[in-house]
């Protein structure tokens, strides 16, 4: 076998149309759903225990100065001081800035939490049939076992689930094959196939046995289970933050203790002009001044990413996954079931000199009339449909099937006489192979056959794979098998390429065979002849470059670059190698599904900083509302910085405490259901959320708090 090789079409496809960002199912929008809408009011008040509050430092910088005017508030009204009105309705909003960021996270995580109320019904008080004694032998009768309950069980045990059970635990079949319904964790109603061996015997705790009987050892301890994890995730219980999240919360700090700074010194300056300033207006000061609508959003933009991808389907261990896929730089993909449609089919008869089109198309359909494979049906299907054969009375021809083996490479039909003599031999089968029978009937030197080869050699280069075929000893031509490129892929991958990432196709093949379905393909590179260790040296050098890799992958073999991974996604259907080895699960195991994890991950971190870029302007736009209303009366000249013409210093502080607060309920939509995704270079990306979000950032306070303004003085409240 040759070494590995890289390949780079070198093609640009014409960019498509770009869809919108992915969604899998519609959902009620959280802000309407009365399921949600209830308990998120009730977490808003629990939130304010200290011990939660301080995970979100600028938000617990904010209730604690509500709690100091909340204190000076009773002071002044034990006391009989002026303003208490203005004073209370400070306190008031203060407050309400701070559950309004508890109802944002509380409504976050409701979303979740429905969906794990949802999953935890089908985690019911299981009863399992654990064998006893030894490991009964492949294929024998289950005999002796006890019944007990499924938390009972232990990692090693072994339990037979007959049709209809439920199985009680994760684990993997080791005797059996059968029908699962895993709709309880995929939502999907299809049965999927589960078996031993291979990379499809791995099942989940919760889900039912529709036929047959099958033995599962035990893999996961009680409490640990693959239904107990995603529970706990989705329920956001294990949520820890991100690289990024830890850096953004620091600079929030770094820009509070700022104002802080800046603030305290405020008296001094007052002082100094003969005048002072209260309390409560130097804390709507600190308030309006540092950075609370992204500080309030920031935990439920993280949650809702997550909850993103779980409502697609896919399970992510955690958030730094989800980041990592927005980041990712290099797609790693194999190439069956992801980029071709799994199976080879047959595309085209080739004569060779002296023989036509239906006669080869004959004998080839005779030799695959039992060639269960999906290729086998498909060169029948092509005859059929080419040529109009239809199936044969092989009872008349006295047929004999000679089905495929791995020692000959071939199969066929003999067709014998009435009297079950003499005949013809028909045989389909590798080049090489046929070549070889051949040899044998003639009883000769090796026989070489031109045209054959030239034909197999042109079918190579295409990226196909030749199958000859042979009546008795008579080379009739070459049957093409093609790799079927599913639709729409290439479309796919350029919108990838728009997005800054580079594709490579992972592939068993030959070189020549993977250059060409990478080129039909349009993937920048590829792999060809990849084994486990090819793969994991691949990404270890990506990895060594620079960039961040993701890939996917379902056996025991894909577990070390799964885990080297930066993105790993196993599939569900795979082994619980894989699914330990990945940091995300997708329920579907569908692996095109990795682009649009990619596509989520980018949402995720565009919203993050889109929201931060609007929080950012907004609070510039509040200070000409709120610093010329301050200090006018001991610097006239500030007037001139009043450009929206409040009423007066009072409304003006309180226009903006208002507006601060209402904004944060106002973008709970928007964190939620993230910013749209466009597949558009990085730059192009940052000038337009600086134009969208950070000119509307500036513009929007200006319109509400003047509005707000207008209200408050209409009523009389300032």
């Amino acid at each position: 076998m040759s070494s590995p090789s890289m390949f780079h079409p070198g093609q640009q496809p014409a960019a498509p149309q770009q869809p919108d960002a992915p969604t899998r199912r519609g959902t009620k929008s959280a802000l309407l759903d009365p399921a949600i809408l209830g308990p998120a009011v009730k977490a808003s008040f629990t939130k304010l225990n200290p011990a939660t509050l301080v995970r979100n430092p600028v938000m617990f910088l904010v209730a604690a100065v509500a709690l100091l005017t909340t204190v000076l508030l009773a002071r002044d009204l034990a006391t009989g001081a002026q303003g208490t009105g203005f004073s209370f309705q400070i306190v008031l909003w203060l407050w309400f800035t701070v559950l309004f960021a508890n109802f944002a996270e509380a409504v976050a995580e409701g979303r979740g939490k429905a969906q794990a109320d949802s999953l935890r019904k089908t985690r019911t008080e299981t009863v399992a049939k654990r064998l006893t004694g030894p490991m009964v032998a492949r294929g024998a009768a289950v005999t002796s076992f006890q019944t007990v309950g499924a938390a009972d069980l232990k990692v090693g045990d072994h339990v037979v689930v007959d049709a209809g059970d439920i199985i009680p635990s994760d684990g993997e079949i080791v005797d059996g094959i059968a029908t699962v319904d895993e709709s309880a964790i995929t939502g999907e109603s299809a049965p999927v196939i589960r078996e031993s061996g291979g990379d499809r015997s791995a099942v989940t705790g919760g889900t039912r046995v529709l036929s047959d009987r099958i033995i599962v050892r035990i893999t996961a301890a009680q409490g640990s289970t693959f239904l107990d994890r995603m529970i706990a995730l989705v329920e956001g219980a294990e949520r820890q933050k991100t690289p990024n999240e830890i850096a953004l919360n620091i600079l929030l700090v770094g820009m509070s203790l700022i104002f802080i700074l800046a603030v305290v010194t405020i008296p001094g300056f007052a002082a100094y002009a003969g005048g002072t300033v209260s309390v409560v207006v130097l804390v709507a000061l600190f308030v309006t001044l540092i950075p609370t609508t992204i500080g309030a959003l920031l935990s439920a933009i993280g949650i809702a990413g997550m909850d993103r991808l779980v409502r697609f389907n896919v399970l992510a261990m955690s958030g730094r996954a989800v980041e990592a896929a927005g980041d990712v730089d290099t797609l790693l993909l194999d190439k069956t079931g992801t980029i071709t449609l799994g199976n080879r089919h047959a595309a085209e008869f080739i004569p060779v000199s002296g023989v036509t089109d239906k006669e080869l198309a004959e004998a080839a359909q005779l030799s695959s009339l039992s060639d269960e494979t999906p290729e086998g049906r498909s060169i029948v299907v092509l005859a059929k449909e080419k040529y109009g054969l239809r199936g044969k009375d092989m009872g008349a021809l006295n047929a004999r099937f000679v089905p495929f083996a791995a020692q000959t490479r071939m199969s066929g039909v003999d067709l014998a006489n009435e009297n079950g003599e003499g005949g013809i031999q028909i045989r389909k089968g590798a080049v090489d192979a046929v070549l070889r029978h051949v040899t044998a009937l003639r009883g000769s030197q090796p026989v070489r056959h031109p045209e054959l080869e030239a034909i197999t050699e042109r079918i190579a280069k295409a990226g196909g794979t030749p199958l000859a075929v042979v009546r008795n000893d008579r080379v009739l031509g070459v049957i093409y098998l093609k790799d079927i490129v599913k639709g729409g892929i290439r479309d796919r991958f350029a919108e990838l390429r728009r997005m800054g990432i580079r594709t490579v196709m992972i592939t068993g093949d030959n070189p020549l065979t993977a250059a060409a379905i990478a080129a039909e393909a349009g993937v920048d590179d590829f792999l060809a002849q990849a084994t486990p260790e090819d793969k994991l040296a691949l990404i270890r050098k990506e990895q060594a470059e620079g960039r961040l890799v993701a890939m996917c992958g379902d056996g025991t073999n894909d577990a070390p670059a799964l885990a080297q991974a930066d993105v790993g996604v196993a599939m569900n259907t795979g082994t619980q190698a894989a699914r330990e080895a990945g940091n995300m699960v997708d329920l579907d195991s569908d692996p095109t599904k990795l682009i649009e994890i990619v596509g989520i991950g980018k949402q995720l971190l565009m919203t993050r900083g889109a929201l931060t870029t609007f929080s950012i302007a907004n609070d510039v736009a509040k200070y000409f509302a709120i610093i010329p209303a301050m200090f006018a009366g001991l610097y006239p000249a500030l007037n001139a910085l009043n450009i929206m013409h409040l009423a007066t210093p009072q409304s003006a502080i309180l226009s903006a405490i208002i507006f601060n607060a209402l904004v944060i309920i106002a973008l709970i939509p928007l964190a939620l259901k993230g910013v749209r995704y466009r597949a558009l270079p990085a730059a192009s990306l940052l000038s337009r959320n600086m134009l969208v979000y950070g000119l509307g950032g500036i513009i929007i306070p200006f319109i509400g708090i003047k509005a707000i303004d207008m209200v408050v003085t209409a009523v009389g409240l300032a």
